[in-house]
């Protein structure tokens, strides 16, 4: 598969499609508009939905952001593309549909991750596994258009089951498996993670070719540099501080897992996941008209 995944990719990096970032500072996500050069057709990739976990009060100041430049631009949303299931933020995929049209997709193995999940939050539809609240599922290797756009999905699990890696022209959108070189790669400690698949799936996405432009879902900058986004594969294999060149597959995974070991949970990995597994949907209100998130003890 990855040789024929490479095949594709050599056919539709000709294209080089116009990339619009728009970085949330509370959670340091980046969400992208990827927009067909030669028409106005664009996707919508990992937008936020603003939430205040002290009032649980949510907000789409992040996502009407994102929307008013599709707007600004008579855009045509033809997807909107979850990477994988956020476990930093919540998703605003279902508000920017309702404003702006497009599909929502993830990748197929999001019915392990619901599973998983389904578990822990005691949720009943995604103990099932359906991930029928996504309008699409990609498989590995998926070829798809942006317009007259050229994109292909590339299976790249490790930080979950279901991440997926967007090759669209000559760009490559990495989700969390990948950070700015400075930064390193994504945690594999999460239900379902594994450190050992990241590296296998980290080294399908650097054997693109080199200038290919890899945008990253995060930046979490050292002090004293500006957050960023935008690399190439060829940055990543020199200077990746965690996988760069060199780097075997066992010492990575010696670092990562025992690096993992100091990290916190994500701020809002609680109310993110139980979300993000169902398309960013918010839960049914009950019957006084409000809406509850559920929050498992000594679950993680």
């Amino acid at each position: 598969m990855a040789e024929a995944i490479l095949e594709k990719v050599a056919d539709i990096a000709t294209k080089k499609p116009e990339v619009t970032a728009f970085f949330d500072p509370v959670t340091a996500t980046v969400s992208y508009v990827v927009k067909d050069p030669d028409s106005n057709h664009c996707a919508v990739i990992d937008p936020v939905l603003d939430y205040d976990p002290a009032s649980g009060h949510t907000d789409t100041r992040s996502a009407d952001r994102v929307i008013k430049h599709v707007q600004d631009n008579d855009l045509t949303v033809d997807w909107i593309i979850e990477t994988h299931a956020h476990a930093d933020h919540l998703s605003a995929a279902p508000y920017v549909k309702g404003r702006v049209g497009g599909r929502i997709g993830i990748g197929k193995y999001i019915d392990t991750v619901q599973k998983t999940f389904g578990r822990i939050f005691n949720d009943e539809k995604a103990l099932q596994g359906k991930a029928d609240e996504f309008d699409h599922l990609f498989g590995d290797g998926e070829e798809y258009e942006i317009g007259g756009l050229k994109a292909v999905a590339m299976h790249t699990p490790g930080h979950t089951p279901a991440c997926m890696t967007h090759i669209i022209g000559d760009a490559a959108f990495v989700g969390d498996t990948l950070f700015m070189p400075d930064v390193g790669t994504a945690r594999a400690d999460f239900p379902g993670g594994d450190a050992r698949t990241l590296y296998r799936s980290i080294q399908r996405i650097l054997a693109l070719p080199e200038d290919t432009r890899i945008f990253v879902c995060h930046d979490y900058p050292p002090k004293g540099r500006e957050p960023a986004w935008e690399t190439t594969v060829g940055e990543e294999k020199r200077k990746n501080i965690h996988v760069r060149e060199g780097i075997s597959e066992d010492e990575f995974v010696k670092m990562r897992t025992e690096r993992d070991a100091t990290l916190s949970l994500p701020r809002l990995i609680i109310p993110s996941i139980q979300v993000n597994i169902h398309a960013g949907k918010l839960p049914q209100p009950e019957d006084n008209g409000i809406s509850y998130l559920k929050v498992p003890l000594n679950a993680f």
